[in-house]
C-alpha cells in the first residue's frame, strides 16, 4: 500500500488535491481511498488530507502516520506543526516553494532522504501564472506524479477534467502538466549530478 499525506491551510485545495489523486489511481487501475482530517474548518487553518493507493481493496481508515508520499501545499506549515512526523527515510517530498530545502531550513534533516525522492517547486507561482489564484494543490499533483511514478499524468490530467468544469479544468490542466515537466528537469538534474 501506498500512503499520501497533504498538509495545506484551509482554501489551499488539500482535500480536492487528494480526491484527486484518489480519483488518478484508480483510472491506473488501482483501489484509493481519499478523506481529510479538519481542526478548524477556516480559510487558512492547517487542514489534512490523506489517500491510499493499493492494488487490492483498502479496509483501513485511520490517518496516515507513517506515509510514503508526502505533500506540503505551505511552507509556513514548517515552522506551525511537525509536518515530518513519522515520515521515513525512504519517502517521496513535495513541498510548495521558491526556496531550496536548505534556504527553508530543511537542509540537514532532508539530507536523509535520497536527494531524487525530495522536491520543492514553486507551485503557488504556477498555479498563478495559468489559473490566477494561488491555490497550489494541482501542480503539486504534476509534480508528485513525476517525483513519486505512483500515478500516471494522464489520469492526473484526467481527474483535474472530472474535478473541473472544462473553463476551469484547462488552466488547472496546463499547470500540472508545467509542474510535472519542471520536477523531471530538477529530478533529472539531481540524477546526473
Amino acid at each position: 500500500m501506498f500512503q499520501v499525506r497533504i498538509h495545506g491551510r484551509g482554501g489551499q485545495g488539500a482535500v480536492s488535491a487528494a480526491e484527486m489523486l484518489s480519483v488518478a489511481a484508480f483510472l491506473d487501475g488501482e483501489h484509493a481511498q481519499a478523506f481529510p482530517s479538519f481542526g478548524s474548518e477556516r480559510n487558512g487553518a492547517p487542514v489534512v488530507a490523506y489517500c491510499r493507493i493499493d492494488s487490492r481493496p483498502i479496509r483501513l481508515h485511520e490517518p496516515v502516520l507513517a506515509p510514503d508520499g508526502l505533500i506540503i501545499q505551505d511552507p509556513t506549515l514548517l515552522h506551525q506543526i511537525d509536518v515530518f512526523a513519522g515520515v521515513p527515510d525512504h519517502a517521496y517530498v513535495v513541498i510548495n516553494s521558491k526556496k531550496t530545502f536548505s534556504e527553508l531550513g530543511l537542509g540537514e534533516y532532508i539530507a536523509r532522504f535520497d536527494p531524487a525522492r525530495v522536491l520543492a517547486i514553486p507551485a503557488t507561482e504556477i498555479a498563478l501564472k495559468h489559473v490566477g489564484r494561488a491555490v497550489p494543490n494541482v501542480p503539486l499533483l504534476g509534480a508528485f506524479a513525476a517525483l513519486a511514478g505512483q500515478i500516471r499524468l494522464p489520469s492526473v490530467l484526467a481527474a483535474i477534467r472530472d474535478k473541473f468544469p472544462a473553463r476551469i479544468a484547462e488552466p488547472n490542466v496546463n499547470a500540472a502538466q508545467e509542474a510535472y515537466d519542471m520536477a523531471l528537469e530538477r529530478i533529472s538534474a539531481v540524477v546526473e549530478h
